[in-house]
């Protein structure tokens, strides 16, 4: 019996058409304007809760697949982003980082922990749109968007809200990618005047009225924004007195410790003694290496206190009336020992 089978070179040259295939599949650019409108369409849906409750514009079927969803939107923004017109797919990036920012605070989707699920990493999706504004857009633009941006996307402890598994470890601190695109002093300069600036502008601005009420607790929700606002910018802070310590340009920082949008709030910026002699011990300024030992509650909140149930039943010596006013009075000393464990 003749065999008709393939040897390996046979076999490879009837492959070679179908892999060229791929690869040019796989290099075409998705188009600006269409990405744009998915992902504006998408981020909607889960702002109004479409993937979490019944809603009729997101089937059900299509509920628990919303991080494939996500991936492939947030793979087409940023493979735009190579296009000839990087206007659209700049801001369906943005869009999709403003989401993922946001599912740290609100359920947007059915996940105890929804970066970690759908594996998107916050830091390099903001770096890949930084970079395209700095290259397409020029020195100016990026002054003019990024600080804003940096302001409201940098986060302390990362953008997922466990702090640990595969994600965390690839993230990196928005401070420390900026300080790469800025190479030289002019470039330095020019930021951080633009940085302080935005701070002033978002200080000045009435803080966003909450989703939640605290009418019954002594809450300053302004105070407590401007706090995390600088726990957040840390890292960047930290770069920029690094960078303009013990220099001709030192009194260029004055005004930061001062601004408005961190609220005076001089106890989360470095000391202004150890200027450019300090720096972070951290190492890369990864946003994983500073995972909260314990996560603080909003000043003027109550603290309530979970009941351990490992705790030792109270003894009925300890049972008595007096510990537990909404007894009966009147209860013989029978009842009292049925009644206690």
């Amino acid at each position: 019996m003749v065999s008709n089978r393939m040897n390996r070179n046979e076999f490879y040259a009837a492959m070679a058409p179908a892999d060229a295939a791929q690869g040019q599949a796989q290099d075409v650019v998705p188009d600006p304007d269409t990405v744009l409108t998915d992902v504006s369409a998408f981020v909607e849906l889960a702002r109004d809760g479409a993937y979490m409750y019944g809603d009729h514009r997101v089937h059900h079927a299509e509920r628990p697949k919303w991080r494939i969803t996500f991936r492939r939107l947030a793979g087409e923004a940023l493979a735009a982003l190579k296009a000839g017109k990087p206007g659209p797919p700049q801001q369906a990036v943005a869009g999709i980082v403003d989401s993922a920012c946001e599912t740290k605070r609100f359920d947007y989707f059915h996940s105890d922990d929804p970066m970690e699920a759908a594996k998107f990493v916050v830091s390099d999706a903001v770096a890949a749109l930084w970079e395209s504004v700095l290259r397409h857009d020029g020195f100016t633009a990026f002054t003019q968007r990024v600080p804003e941006q940096l302001i409201r996307w940098e986060a302390e402890y990362g953008w997922t809200r466990q702090g640990y598994g595969q994600v965390p470890d690839k993230e990196t601190a928005l401070g420390v990618l900026l300080a790469r695109l800025l190479t030289t002093p002019d470039m330095w300069q020019a930021f951080a005047e633009a940085h302080i600036e935005a701070l002033d502008v978002i200080g000045r601005a009435a803080p966003p009225k909450s989703r939640f009420l605290y009418a019954s607790f002594d809450f300053d929700e302004g105070k407590y924004q401007r706090q995390e606002r600088a726990k957040n910018l840390s890292v960047w802070h930290e770069l920029l007195l690094d960078h303009f310590g013990a220099g001709p340009d030192d009194e260029l920082l004055d005004p930061l410790t001062a601004s408005p949008g961190l609220g005076g709030a001089g106890t989360h910026l470095p000391a202004r003694a150890h200027r450019g002699t300090a720096r972070s011990t951290r190492p890369g300024h990864r946003a994983h290496d500073r995972v909260p030992q314990r996560a603080a509650r909003p000043p003027g909140l109550p603290e309530f206190r979970r009941r351990d149930r490992r705790a030792t039943p109270p003894s009925r010596a300890s049972c008595t009336n007096a510990d537990h006013p909404h007894r009966l009075p009147a209860a013989s000393a029978k009842q009292r020992e049925l009644r206690c464990p």
